[in-house]
């Protein structure tokens, strides 16, 4: 075995159990060198390859503190990272899906904030909010997406988010919503693979309080619980690590709006490990 890799995994090891909170950031993956797949087959792919990019990356360049092991992992590469300077600023839009893995309202504040953070931006210009999916058998209601909705409302009222949107729901429940919420939804997000042309009675409702319909092809559940743990021991060279729990997954997009093309792409995770 290669000393430097046995090094690595004893240092990771090190750092990954006194952690108690795991923070990463893919950095951009518009930049070509920063997947391993060039056409990954699908979001879930895609987040699984960058996850485990990322951990090869940080592991190999960081070396754990002599005391005092932090109990919150920050894993991103500050030169894969692209910062928003404050003159180009007006020109880009930035745009956020953030899945939840966790009914934690914390969690979507913790998000936002981190993403700011990372990008150098002190406001969103949109955020989609895709909630847990109930249990099998049930079905969304509008109590399932009230405590995130009215998280996402706080975050608009303090400037940190311009416009806020939906992700999945029918005519019936995104009706429901609108009438229920003081921040109304801007788009509602359809998954054309589950509805090969929009509901008639959808569109009709969306044109008449002027929401926007945007298409998307993310599964209902972007990475399950096992699949994180197994790209987490991927990532870390099979270590014999304790179990993780994903709490949220944010992908953010950088546009130029005159241009309309990506700038920047990338993800940002926060998991915690779970409670022996």
């Amino acid at each position: 075995m290669d000393p430097q890799n046995t090094n690595m995994s004893t240092e990771a090891k090190m750092l990954l159990s006194h952690a108690k909170t795991l923070r990463l950031h893919t950095g951009n993956l518009v930049n070509p060198s920063r997947l391993k797949k060039k056409c990954p087959g699908s979001p879930s792919e895609e987040l699984q390859d960058c996850i485990q990019a990322t951990l090869s990356d940080w592991f190999s360049e960081t070396k754990p503190p002599a005391k005092d092991f932090p109990d919150t992992l920050d894993c991103s590469t500050p030169q894969a990272t692209d910062a928003i300077t404050p003159e180009e600023r007006e020109e880009l839009r930035v745009s956020v899906k953030l899945f939840l893995c966790e009914s934690v309202q914390s969690s979507i504040r913790d998000a936002v904030e981190m993403v700011c953070q990372a990008l150098a931006v002190s406001q969103l210009d949109s955020v989609i909010i895709a909630p847990p999916w109930p249990l099998e058998g049930d079905s969304q209601s509008l109590a399932h997406l009230q405590p995130a909705w009215e998280e996402l409302e706080a975050l608009t009222r303090s400037q940190r988010i311009a416009a806020i949107g939906t992700s999945d729901l029918d005519k019936d429940l995104l009706e429901q919503l609108y009438n229920w919420a003081q921040v109304k939804p801007s788009s509602n997000q359809v998954n054309l693979a589950s509805c090969c042309v929009m509901p008639p009675d959808l569109t009709a409702f969306a044109k008449e309080f002027d929401i926007q319909l945007l298409t998307h092809n993310d599964p209902k559940e972007l990475m399950s619980a096992a699949t994180f743990q197994e790209v987490l021991q991927e990532g870390t060279q099979n270590l014999n690590i304790a179990d993780w729990r994903l709490e949220w997954v944010l992908r953010y997009s950088i546009i130029v709006k005159s241009r309309g093309i990506i700038k920047a792409k990338g993800y940002l995770v926060s998991a915690r490990k779970a409670s022996p």
